[in-house]
């Protein structure tokens, strides 16, 4: 014991021992379990591998529990030592590493990269950042906030120390995972060294497997005997008067129009003869190319009036999603009519109740979900997702709404629809659907989905429209505006007025076969045109 409490007092580091196991004692027993795969880095010395040791033995002696790694835990900042963690590890990825002093003079510091927040995050963005250089950080303290691909995340530091450089300062975009954006230091008279500070490029948290082979420095000068002194010598003369240079496209523009190319003389490399070329010659003849454009009064083309708007990280993945889904997933689609007039009456009835207790109303997007989920409860097939081994059907009927926000679109998610009342249902819907147009929603609030329900009907009057997948779901419920029509009658008067909402599911056809996709429309259309059986 005197041998360790002279290691721990040797660092200042090691002093906060004790906050490292309280945030993420189960990261650490993990990595030094005996069922874990871990590799010491070769340049770590070997006094840190022995107190990494003792800080692990410290662990499972002080009887904290093994095994049991937090997969939403967001707390940052927590330096790898050298290990690399086995691929079964699904904690918070972590991207610091730990510096020693260096041939340049730099004292101790922690490198803090870019953390995956998500499993679908690839790069991030700097929202802002909270701490400024030279500010003392201590644990649990917020450094910055971090946009992911769904959304932004406050990253925590997990160590005393102090911000000594910021590498990725506010507003930086698109950057990779692992990629180092500020340095931290023990001592504050420290913080000066790393004024001019700058990443190395194996430092920069580029993955190895795209580090390039060390090409053969001998390319380059092959490529020099290539302009040899005889062409070098040869000067890009202007065309010959026998000869006129031309694009195939200009030729092409000259012979419909009849233009002789001897009278028009070429703007492009060496005089060649372009396209813009045969246009300003027409113009000036006052002849219209192969389509009126927009002129000014000078005869010039009208430039574009436009802007360019940057992408959102959620736009981004969104589009990238979407794109897989569209390309990867079979679609095939099934609309049905449902009569909701039963749905409105007792939705009114219920609102009325709602309003004299002060509760708050229920839509009809709150029906159509909880209609959903006992729909996928009846028919489980429908809630299941296509792996290349096996069909997964989940127990759990999980909902995702999409919302739409100025940042793009999310899909916040309802769990345990099924189970839950429509008041319970609508309350989730409002607080979810404010989170994410205020762009703050947590990963559990959209993740682990089995099914989505998109409704441009209500909100925007859209009659009927297909949706895309949201992978790895296997399907889809896109819900149009309800519209009155009139039907024939059964009673003396021939007909009368019923109001109808037009529903297309859209299915995954390596999972959901034609006639099990009818059979769920069939369930979802029997609690529409029913309401009363969905309190049962």
């Amino acid at each position: 014991m005197a041998y360790a409490s002279r290691i721990i007092n040797h660092s200042k580091k090691l002093r906060n021992v004790p906050n490292l196991l309280r945030h993420d004692h189960a990261v650490l027993v993990r990595c030094f379990s005996n069922g874990a795969q871990s590799s010491v880095c070769k340049s770590e010395a070997a006094e840190r591998e022995r107190v990494s040791k003792f800080v692990a033995c410290n662990h499972v002696s002080s009887g904290l529990p093994r095994n049991n790694c937090s997969r939403t835990t967001m707390r940052l900042g927590i330096p790898t030592g050298g290990v690399a963690y086995s691929r079964e590890l699904t904690c918070s990825q972590v991207q610091s590493r730990r510096g020693f002093a260096s041939d340049a003079g730099l004292p101790p510091h922690q490198e803090i990269g870019m953390p995956s927040l998500s499993p679908t995050m690839t790069e991030g963005n700097i929202a802002r950042w909270l701490k400024k250089e030279g500010d003392k950080v201590n644990p649990g303290e917020v450094l910055c906030e971090v946009e992911t691909d769904k959304a932004t995340v406050e990253m925590e530091c997990m160590e005393e120390g102090y911000l000594a450089k910021i590498i990725k300062g506010d507003g930086s975009k698109e950057i990779k995972v692992g990629e180092i954006i500020a340095i931290t230091v023990e001592e504050e008279e420290d913080i000066a060294k790393f004024k001019d500070y700058s990443p190395s490029t194996s430092d920069s948290g580029a993955p190895a497997a795209k580090e390039p082979a060390a090409p053969p420095p001998k390319q380059e000068p092959v490529q020099q005997p290539v302009s040899s002194p005889e062409a070098k010598s040869k000067p890009s003369s202007p065309p010959s008067e026998d000869r006129l240079f031309a694009s195939p496209l200009a030729r092409k523009m000259a012979e419909d129009h009849k233009v002789p190319l001897s009278s028009i003389k070429g703007t492009g490399p060496d005089g060649r003869i372009v396209k813009a070329d045969i246009e300003d010659y027409l113009a000036s003849r006052g002849k219209d190319v192969s389509a009126p454009t927009p002129k000014t009064k000078d005869g010039k083309l009208e430039a574009l009036d436009y802007v360019d708007i940057p992408h959102s990280q959620i736009r981004k993945v969104t589009a990238s999603r979407l794109l897989i889904s569209k390309q990867t997933i079979p679609h095939y689609y099934l609309t049905v009519d449902t009569c909701v007039d039963k749905l409105l009456d007792l939705r009114s009835q219920l609102n009325s109740l709602l309003e004299a207790s002060g509760g708050k109303r229920i839509s009809v997007n709150d029906l159509v979900i909880k209609a959903a989920a006992l729909a996928l409860r009846k028919v489980p097939q429908c809630n299941s997702s296509w792996t290349d081994d096996y069909i997964r059907q989940y127990n759990n009927v999980n909902i995702n709404v999409a919302v739409q926000t100025e940042n793009g679109l999310y899909v916040p998610v309802i769990r345990n629809a099924d189970k839950k009342g429509l008041s319970s249902i609508s309350s989730e819907v409002k607080q979810l659907a404010q989170k994410a147009k205020e762009n703050s929603p947590k990963p559990e609030d959209y993740e682990g989905g089995t099914f989505t329900v998109s409704n441009l009907g209500g909100p925007f009057g859209i009659k009927q429209f297909c949706a895309i997948i949201n992978p790895p779901q296997s399907g889809i419920l896109a819900v149009g505006s309800a519209e009155k029509r009139v039907i024939p009658s059964s009673g003396p008067e021939q007909f009368q007025f019923a109001s109808f909402m037009s529903v297309t599911l859209s299915c995954d056809h390596r999972v959901i076969d034609g006639a099990i996709g009818a059979e769920w429309l069939k369930a979802f259309k029997g609690y529409i045109e029913n309401p009363e059986s969905m309190l049962l």
